[in-house]
């Protein structure tokens, strides 16, 4: 089990993979979710988990293991050819780190599934921390999606959805509702972006889902991208950032982004490339 299913509720980590794996059936997965909607433990340690899978999916995907572990491998190679003519340098060989985890893998080799786990616990640790953070907005919008987990307070009503994350985070997001301007606010919840816990307010736009993820932050520059079919906008004001993503056109996304700096009473930005 990795160290982020450990950060999970321990009664809950072992559906958390089977969860993403798609493995879990009607019943568990329906339990898993809802308990989901009320934790924010297991939220942060899924989005993670999803982030990760979606990382080392990816074509080309490729990790170059640091040369002390390749030290470190070529040294117990060597321990364990001695071993066959020295005992005392058997008992060391057995005693050290790395001769026990080849031993494990070695006993779990022909579990297909085991070793597919291992090897996905072995690029999670070895993950760069910086990950490309639209990647994590795309998967976090995808996850909230498919886990039909859109809000943890399902209302149209800001006074109820702004007050709501009071305790829950530890910076105060602007709350509006575009009703007028036909993006009526669906709800929020709290999410995991960045290393971090943030805001997400929830927006429908006719047939589409917007996902704006809000956390405080440096000024970043205005701008626009196109990331797995989804459209991204960011921007900033007022020591808070700003990321919104949506399957809708990217004018629609521009507009909603317009309409919301508007209404927050958010001090406008010029775009940069």
């Amino acid at each position: 089990m990795s160290d982020e299913s450990h950060r999970a509720c321990p009664e809950w980590s072992d559906m958390l993979h089977g969860f993403v794996d798609g493995e879990l059936d009607s019943v568990h997965s329906a339990q898993f979710e809802a308990h989901l909607a009320g934790c924010v433990s297991c939220s942060a340690a899924l989005a993670r988990v999803t982030a990760m899978r979606k990382v080392i999916g990816g074509n080309g995907v490729k990790w170059r293991a640091p040369e002390e572990v390749r030290s470190r491998v070529l040294s117990s190679l060597s321990l364990e050819t001695a071993a066959t003519v020295d005992p005392e340098k058997a008992a060391a060989a057995e005693n050290g780190i790395w001769p026990r985890i080849f031993a494990f893998i070695r006993q779990w080799s022909l579990v297909p599934s085991l070793a597919a786990l291992a090897a996905s616990l072995f690029l999670f640790v070895n993950l760069p921390r910086g990950i490309d953070i639209q990647d994590q907005i795309v998967a976090s919008h995808v996850r909230s999606l498919l886990a039909d987990h859109l809000a943890d307070v399902q209302t149209s009503d800001r006074h109820t959805v702004k007050p709501w994350f009071n305790g829950k985070i530890d910076f105060s997001p602007p709350v509006v509702d575009l009703a007028a301007q036909g993006l009526p606010l669906i709800g929020g919840r709290v999410d995991y972006v960045g290393g971090r816990v943030v805001a997400a307010l929830i927006y429908r736009l006719r047939g589409h889902v917007i996902n704006l993820f809000i956390w405080p932050g440096t000024s970043t520059a205005p701008g626009s991208a196109e990331r797995e079919g989804y459209n991204i906008s960011r921007w900033s004001s007022g020591g808070l950032v700003f990321w919104a993503i949506t399957d809708a056109s990217a004018e629609d996304l521009a507009a909603f982004r317009k309409n919301f700096i508007a209404q927050a009473g958010l001090a406008p930005e010029e775009e940069r490339p």
